[in-house]
């Protein structure tokens, strides 16, 4: 007997361009935000509800969300100072390309007029920068974001036989992605801020938030509204043949 006809049916094909062309439109946006312009909180609730339907390690859910929107937390966060690791810089350095035509040669790592400079230089490349040029504020990088996400999580948990708790690691990758994505959808723009993990970032951002000790900051991201569209970056990835194996490792493709 014929699979009877729902309206749902209909609407899947759709439904699956829609995501993909999501995924697709999903950046990070690395410019200045409004800070007059804040997330609605309407908004900002879909963004958490899709956090919490992230696939988790046995469902552990092993993430707590910090919103920080008060102006003058923000402030007293952005006065944190931050330093670039030299291993940082000379391992950014091997990701550049130095023109679009190489980027899009390549189809992975980023364009080199991102970064300042002294990053992209020869002596970038052995990780020699001075360390005035490695210092600086956090505000620089959350660049008037009027909303930071702050994603810790419970060290002392962590996913069954998991090995330096890699798939509580992935679980926090997901999180991470449902949030992007679905303010992505809102027309939120997002950019990840690594930089809130390290050390001694990490230190002043848990005795500002009044953050356990036990809990540790996977990382955080800025939401916001440009003050002025994004200069048209070039998006690059690979074709699925690149990086596709059939059956066996090196039977490149599907077909």
């Amino acid at each position: 007997m014929p699979k009877p006809f729902k309206l749902a049916d209909a609407k899947i094909p759709r439904l699956k361009s829609d995501i993909l062309n999501l995924v697709r439109s999903r950046c990070s946006a690395r410019v200045p935000f409004d800070p007059e312009r804040p997330v609605g909180e309407e908004d900002l609730r879909q963004i958490l509800e899709a956090g919490s339907w992230a696939p988790t390690a046995h469902n552990m859910q092993n993430f707590e969300v910090i919103v920080v929107d008060d102006k003058d937390l923000l402030a007293e966060l952005g006065n944190i100072r931050s330093e670039i690791s030299p291993i940082f810089i000379r391992e950014n350095y091997e990701q550049l390309s130095f023109s679009r035509e190489e980027l899009e040669r390549k189809k992975t790592g980023v364009l080199a007029t991102i970064f300042l400079p002294c990053w992209r230089s020869p002596e970038a490349k052995q990780g020699n920068i001075p360390e005035s040029e490695r210092l600086s504020l956090l505000k620089y990088t959350m660049q008037d974001a009027p909303t930071v996400l702050i994603v810790v999580y419970d060290t002392t948990k962590r996913a069954p036989a998991s090995e330096g708790d890699v798939l509580g690691f992935i679980s926090l990758g997901c999180v991470m992605q449902n949030m992007w994505l679905m303010a992505s959808s809102l027309g939120i723009d997002c950019q990840i801020m690594s930089v809130f993990s390290g050390k001694r970032i990490e230190i002043e951002v848990k005795r500002v938030l009044g953050v356990p000790a036990h809990m540790t900051v996977a990382y955080a991201c800025r939401l916001g509204y440009p003050l002025a569209p994004p200069s048209g970056y070039p998006r690059v990835r690979r074709d699925v043949d690149d990086f596709t194996h059939h059956n066996a490792f090196g039977v490149r493709g599907l077909g």
